[in-house]
């Protein structure tokens, strides 16, 4: 992933502390199949794939995995199949997360769809990762959780002046999967990090200035830039990016604009290089900055285990393969689904709507080595095979 983090000084910072705007589209109904859903169509030398729930902000279902991985692996073979583009329905999201909702609802009644959610939602995720065809994720507007993970991990995300990109699990006691423990450390310098711990939004071009976006172009241009796409004779990975890279250098939008964080890069690679969740929290504390208290005040509101779960995960996953961290993610989904801390997220942030989770344990220092060493622990014959 490229590494293009400006360090200039930017706008004023506006940190991430309410997840409700977002996560409350997240509640989903029925999650029967239904192919409107997701549609699935051949255009020209492309494949597309449109997430067609634009009223719940194109959150994935089971039913829209189950439609979309086949189809994946069908035009992976198919010699008239060139390229794949995925896109989101509607102006206002690419694809918001995932089905939140209905897995706590599921979890909670002991049905079994927490274990083939996340199954079938990461080994999708591993086929965008390992598709060998050009893959165009066309991220405009809200892309968060699940959409991250049907977008990051392919060859191309293009980001306009919409895109708003964040991973805010760590906020209902989760912790950011869909292979959140393999980009996210491998971006500049402890951003992953500081993005995983604090859930913050970044937005239009920091997207891209961020090296999440491969490139940056204006929202309007984006109806044109899929028909230029789908009209190549025969394209190579090479044709491909030759069309993106001529959209991305006519862009005029916030052209001059720093990155968001450049001025605070430095203190994030300080601050967030601990070792511990309990050193980086006295470290925010130690430094005092206007910038360093407020990422206080987000990481006190979050769960414990999952700011403690995280940190481990992305430093073991800075060193893993996209497919051993994917295994390890799905014992950590399996981990929050026997915990606590998810429940009592989705009830503040999604059915109560309260913003009051009570975290069990309540505090960093009780949530042990011992704890978190069994969320890691392999699932033996459950576990997930790629």
């Amino acid at each position: 992933m490229e590494k293009n983090v400006s360090t200039r000084f930017p706008n004023k910072l506006k940190p991430f502390n309410r997840l409700q705007v977002i996560v409350e589209h997240l509640s989903m109904s029925k999650t029967t199949a239904s192919s409107s859903e997701v549609l699935l169509e051949k255009k020209g030398c492309a494949g597309v794939i449109t997430m067609n729930r634009p009223k719940a902000l194109n959150a994935l279902n089971i039913s829209m995995i189950r439609q979309m991985y086949p189809q994946l692996k069908k035009w992976e073979k198919d010699p008239d199949t060139f390229l794949i583009i995925i896109k989101g329905a509607g102006d206002k999201a690419f694809c918001a997360g995932g089905d939140i909702k209905a897995i706590a609802e599921a979890g909670r009644a002991g049905e079994g769809m927490p274990q083939y959610f996340f199954r079938e939602e990461y080994a999708l995720n591993n086929a965008i990762g390992t598709c060998p065809k050009p893959y165009v994720a066309l991220i405009d507007g809200i892309t968060m959780g699940g959409g991250v993970g049907v977008s990051v991990h392919g060859h191309f995300r293009v980001a306009t002046e919409k895109t708003v990109f964040a991973m805010p699990e760590t906020a209902i006691g989760l912790f950011p999967d869909v292979g959140g423990g393999y980009f996210l450390p491998r971006l500049s310098g402890k951003l992953g990090y500081f993005l995983a711990m604090t859930g913050f939004r970044l937005k239009g071009k920091d997207v891209h200035k961020a090296g999440i976006a491969t490139h940056f172009i204006e929202a309007e241009k984006m109806a044109a830039l899929e028909k230029d796409l789908t009209e190549l004779k025969s394209p190579s990975k090479e044709n491909v990016a030759d069309i993106l890279d001529s959209y991305h250098k006519k862009c005029q939008v916030d052209q001059e604009k720093e990155f968001v964080l450049g001025e605070h890069m430095d203190k994030i690679n300080s601050l967030f290089s601990a070792n511990s969740m309990e050193e980086i929290v006295q470290n925010l504390k130690k430094d005092g900055s206007p910038f360093a208290l407020k990422q206080l005040e987000t990481i006190t509101k979050m769960s414990p285990t999952s700011l403690k779960m995280t940190l481990r995960q992305l430093r073991e996953g800075a060193s893993l393969s996209l497919q051993d961290v994917f295994t390890m993610e799905y014992r950590l989904s399996q981990a929050c689904m026997r915990g606590h801390d998810f429940y009592e997220g989705v009830r503040a942030v999604i059915i109560d709507k309260d913003q009051s989770p009570k975290w069990k344990p309540a505090v960093l220092e009780e949530v042990t080595d011992e704890y978190l060493d069994s969320c890691f622990k392999s699932l033996g014959s459950g576990d997930l095979k790629l």
